[in-house]
């Protein structure tokens, strides 16, 4: 009998990249990972250069593992990336600009509101599943076109991380259907197609990608990308997604109800539905598998506010976590809003500011970095709530992601929302999700409960009535504080 093979993941995120290499039985074999930077212009702008970025990371980390699999074949790859984000190309594929990021990136406010009066808000979320906010495609569209017209006029194909690559890889140019549920207000939910009469009153003149899903091979490396890569030549490849829902499907968030927590540099939540059901403040999508719908919410900070205070205060985040550890629940009366880059779900509110109420000269670093927790721990709270009141289930919750080192962050999320979280073998998982939807699409159907087993469970403490006391003062907080925050922000917008 001979070798069945390997498949080839590899996930472009929004600070590093990372690809593993996985047999059959759902073994990692081989994995790599290599940091990069997110440019920031201007404040609100997030940026990366497809090319020094998305395009070389994934020639060293296909060229390293392609070395680490011995003599077992390379049999396919498949690819996710940051999304939703907006890269426009020529028709040849070459970018024009540097690709602007996911709901991290907040310049088309203004774009907002001009196409919600064009189109009608109630309209919108009916097609497309979601109201228009930073996460959406449409309204960059209509930013470039104003504020870079050569751009915008050269312009004639788009595309994000995960298609860029294929594209690269095979020459095709698709887009999964989750991706392209997330380019509010260009896609029909609920027909899981294009709708062209949208498309064309954001980018007109673009030629709108093919469809595929997540599972699907959607062509083969070519003769020129396997020189440049590494890779052999005719191994199939996927369509690719979103780097979230390749996460999600790393550790079996795949039935009704079931939810994904994604700690990262953004706090992340998907949760996998039957049906289409929007709910203000959040985004629904179409799911990596064809008939499944997503819940999603994303915090605009999360991680990003842990590394900032890292930064000002020195050490490491094992230090920082440890003494945070210490601290007692309240972090001995303050409380943080994390809302330090504006906030997507359930506020939809890009001049949001962060807020730390309750300080005094006898706080320190570890009292700070555990109110960063806990501020993050009340928005998944907040995010899960809008779930439930939108119909979502609670069957059950799984932690993923770098966040989920050493206990304390998810200690803390466990008490705030009440809720149990599984934690997998193998966290870190866009890449492995990557390798799982490879394996579907060859025909593997991988049995990902086996492949990534869960390891822990965290249940909520006796700090949950803590929490529970500091909760509508958190919620209040944002209420009572709007305002200043958005002076504020103009301001910083002038500056």
């Amino acid at each position: 009998m001979g070798d069945p093979g390997l498949v080839l993941g590899i996930d472009i995120g929004t600070s590093s990249s990372k690809g593993v290499l996985v047999d059959s039985q759902g073994t990692v074999v081989a994995r790599a990972s290599r940091p990069h930077d997110t440019s920031r212009p201007r404040p609100g702008w997030f940026e990366h250069d497809a090319e020094a970025v998305w395009w070389r990371d994934f020639l060293v980390l296909a060229r390293e593992l392609s070395a680490g699999a011995g003599d077992h074949p390379i049999i396919g790859v498949s690819v996710s990336g940051i999304g939703p984000v907006l890269l426009p190309a020529d028709d040849s594929g070459k970018p024009l600009r540097p690709a602007i990021l996911y709901g991290v990136d907040t310049r088309a406010h203004d774009e907002i509101r001009e196409l919600n009066r064009e189109l009608g808000e109630e309209s919108i979320v009916e097609r497309g599943g979601s109201a228009l906010g930073s996460q959406a495609i449409g309204p960059k569209w209509r930013w470039l076109a104003k504020n870079e017209p050569e751009v915008f006029a050269r312009s004639r194909l788009f595309l994000m991380a995960s298609s860029f690559l294929v594209l690269r890889l095979t020459g095709e140019y698709v887009l999964d259907h989750h991706s392209a549920s997330q380019c509010d207000p260009m896609y029909d939910l609920r027909e899981a197609r294009w709708a062209p009469d949208r498309a064309a009153a954001v980018a007109p003149g673009v030629e709108l990608p093919r469809l595929a899903w997540p599972t699907e091979v959607v062509g083969s490396v070519t003769a020129e990308a396997a020189a440049e890569t590494g890779l052999p030549q005719g191994i199939p490849v996927t369509a690719g997604t979103v780097d979230a829902w390749a996460e999600a499907t790393s550790v079996g968030v795949v039935a009704p109800g079931d939810t994904m927590l994604m700690y990262g540099t953004t706090m992340f939540l998907i949760q996998t539905l039957s049906d289409p059901r929007p709910g203000p403040g959040l985004w629904t999508t179409r799911g990596a598998f064809p008939g499944t719908y997503s819940l999603a919410a994303g915090m605009a900070t999360s991680g990003a506010i842990t590394d900032w205070l890292r930064e000002l205060f020195g050490g490491e985040f094992g230090e920082l976590a440890a003494a945070a550890g210490d601290v007692p629940a309240g972090s001995r009366g303050l409380l943080m809003l994390p809302y330090f880059a504006g906030e997507r779900t359930p506020i939809p509110d890009p001049d949001a500011r962060g807020v730390i109420a309750g300080l005094t000269t006898s706080h320190g670093r570890a009292e700070l970095y555990r109110a960063a927790l806990e501020g993050t721990a009340f928005g998944v709270r907040h995010n899960l709530e809008a779930m439930r009141e939108a119909g979502g289930g609670t069957r059950r919750f799984v932690a993923v992601g770098g966040g989920t080192r050493g206990g304390v962050w998810t200690r803390i999320v466990s008490d705030v929302a009440r809720i149990e979280q599984e934690i997998p073998a193998e966290t870190i998982g866009a890449a492995f999700g990557d390798a799982v939807l490879a394996s579907f699409a060859l025909g593997r159907e991988p049995d990902i409960e086996a492949w990534n087993p869960v390891t822990e469970i965290v249940r909520p403490g006796a700090d949950a009535d803590v929490y529970d006391e500091f909760y509508p003062h958190y919620r209040a907080l944002y209420r009572s504080t709007v305002d200043i925050s958005h002076f504020l922000a103009r301001k910083n917008s002038l500056a």
